[in-house]
């Protein structure tokens, strides 16, 4: 019976260690309210919601997800601590950060001290310029949107916008579905606002495929300047290019998107001839692999570059044809390179196609000026010679800087795995506790287990420390010593004045003799050295008393 009762004790403690730990494991999630976000244009994005917080939060952050990027940006918010708070976060927008017409996701993301991460409902808000009445006008594709000028004014930039989308489109044997919002600023400033710091001065409008819309400056001055009828449906084109090679790899050659663009909307103009013909002829082209990404800043190499993709757009079509121009541009949305793309459509690489192009220009393949090493500076007076470079010079040995892509409402298993690995310890534990309380039955004492019976020390093997030395192993007596001896056994003796040296060995002064060694028969008895009564005495020596 207690036996019984001390394994029931066990599984009740058992029970007890999971019930305390269980808590841990199935902790309560926070719960949410709606999230509210409240935009200030050029300031920021105010996101409130109100959460009820369980005990084992470990971190609190925001969350934020611009139009259709996958990335999610991530910033830590203070934890409140357990209970039921208004979460709130500010989300910067300054000039150039953000763009209108931009649809942003933002939210809280709560993680527990287990690891299992939970995302509140997002708000959901439209960032848009709301420093000016906006009048728009909608077409079957394009919706414009402009706050100076009249009726007239917007129409015929609809109209150009139209054209040009069904133009392009027609090329490149794309089809357009969604709308696409052109906004027209009316000055440089405002249109400077919404395209921050970062922006070149010479551009005067530009386009953003990942949001289906187009930013320009035309005052409403310019309804009738011929360049109005170039600007949009430049950057229109830009919008169908990206439909046209939407991949998520890499995006084509700078030059091979702008020079399509300038193509379309004025063609090859002998201005644009002349600048690249003159700039040949000086030695001053730049390669196509120099324009593959941005542009130079420079007023006159920015306008190059563009006389430059135009002036290799019409030496494609001249040499392959239009087909093989779109047959270039639409494999780039299969993911493809460079060199493959262009293999494929022309037949050559993409260093064929400039050296075709060079050629076609009465030119070589221009020297590259640099990059150059810089020049050695001055050096401290104490040194003796430059430092030697490193082999990644700037390198900071630091981590870089990771980014969380998880987005909201993924997967998390570390609650489940966490849950397992409790449980499994638990049975373990209650086994354990089993296994004491029945040796505990027994009798057993609680440490028995870890101590060998084969390492015990049987009762009659130590021997007491005080048991006598056996019988038949007596101590025999010391030897007499005479009692005139003047010289202790451990003295060193002193020097036989009477006794010559020996010749071939000089004698040891510290060293005392062996008395049980027999005495040289050579060297004369020291009649001053009792006789050892151990030594037989030699029936022809007398002895010292017999002496007269």
């Amino acid at each position: 019976m207690g036996a019984v009762s001390r394994v029931a004790a066990a599984l009740v403690l058992a029970l007890l260690v999971v019930t305390v730990l269980a808590p841990a494991v199935a902790a309560a999630e926070p719960t949410f309210g709606n999230a509210i976000a409240t935009p200030t244009f050029l300031d920021g994005i105010k996101l409130d919601q109100r959460v009820s917080l369980p005990s084992g939060v470990h971190r609190v952050e925001a969350y934020v997800r611009e139009g259709s990027d996958a990335h999610v940006f991530l910033a830590d918010v203070p934890n409140p601590g357990t209970g039921d708070h208004v979460l709130t976060y500010t989300y910067e927008t300054p000039a150039g950060s953000i763009y209108p017409n931009t649809q942003v996701l933002l939210g809280f993301r709560i993680t527990l001290d287990d690891g299992q991460v939970v995302d509140g409902p997002p708000a959901k808000v439209q960032y848009e310029d709301d420093r000016f009445a906006w009048a728009t006008l909608k077409g079957d594709l394009v919706r414009v949107h402009w706050y100076e000028g009249d009726q007239a004014f917007g129409r015929r930039a609809l109209a150009i916008g139209e054209k040009a989308v069904k133009d392009a489109s027609e090329l490149l044997g794309v089809t357009e579905t969604e709308p696409i919002d052109y906004f027209i600023y009316a000055d440089t400033k405002s249109f400077y606002d919404v395209l921050g710091p970062a922006l070149r001065e010479n551009v005067g409008g530009i386009a953003l495929p990942e949001i289906r819309t187009l930013f320009a400056n035309i005052p409403p001055s310019a309804e009738n300047d011929p360049w109005v009828g170039i600007v949009i449906p430049h950057e229109l084109t830009h919008l169908v290019f990206g439909t046209a090679t939407k991949n998520p790899y890499h995006d084509p050659p700078h030059w091979l998107n702008e020079g399509l663009a300038v193509y379309l909307s004025e063609g090859y103009s002998a201005s644009a001839r002349g600048n690249v013909e003159r700039t040949a002829r000086a030695g001053d082209i730049m390669p196509l692999r120099a324009l593959v990404g941005q542009f130079p800043t420079t007023a006159d190499r920015f306008g190059l570059a563009y006389d430059e993709s135009v002036s290799a757009i019409d030496y494609l079509i001249r040499t392959h044809g239009q087909e093989a121009l779109v047959t270039l541009i639409r494999s780039y949305a299969g993911g493809v390179s460079d060199d493959a793309a262009f293999s494929a459509a022309l037949g050559v690489d993409v260093a064929g196609f400039e050296a075709g192009w060079l050629a076609d220009l009465g030119i070589s393949e221009p020297v590259p000026f640099g990059p150059q090493p810089a020049p050695p500076g001055p050096l401290p007076p104490d040194w003796a010679a430059a430092p030697v470079p490193t082999a990644n010079p700037g390198a900071s040995g630091l981590p870089a800087p990771t980014f969380r892509t998880t987005p909201p409402g993924a997967s998390d298993i570390s609650g489940p795995v966490t849950l397992t690995v409790i449980a499994v310890l638990a049975v373990l534990l209650a086994i354990g506790l089993f296994v004491v309380a029945r040796g505990l039955s027994r009798g057993e004492p609680l440490l028995a287990s870890f101590t060998p019976r084969d390492a015990e020390t049987p009762p009659d093997a130590p021997t007491p420390p005080d048991a006598p030395t056996p019988p038949d192993a007596p101590t025999p007596p010391d030897a007499p010593t005479p009692p005139d001896a003047p010289t202790p056994p451990d003295a060193p003796t002193p020097p036989d004045p009477e006794r010559p040296p020996d010749p071939e060995r000089p004698p040891d002064p510290e060293r005392p003799p062996d008395p049980h060694r027999p005495a040289d028969p050579q060297t004369p008895p020291d009649p001053e050295r009792p006789p050892d009564p151990h030594t037989p005495r030699d029936a022809d020596t007398p002895r010292d008393d017999e002496i007269v």
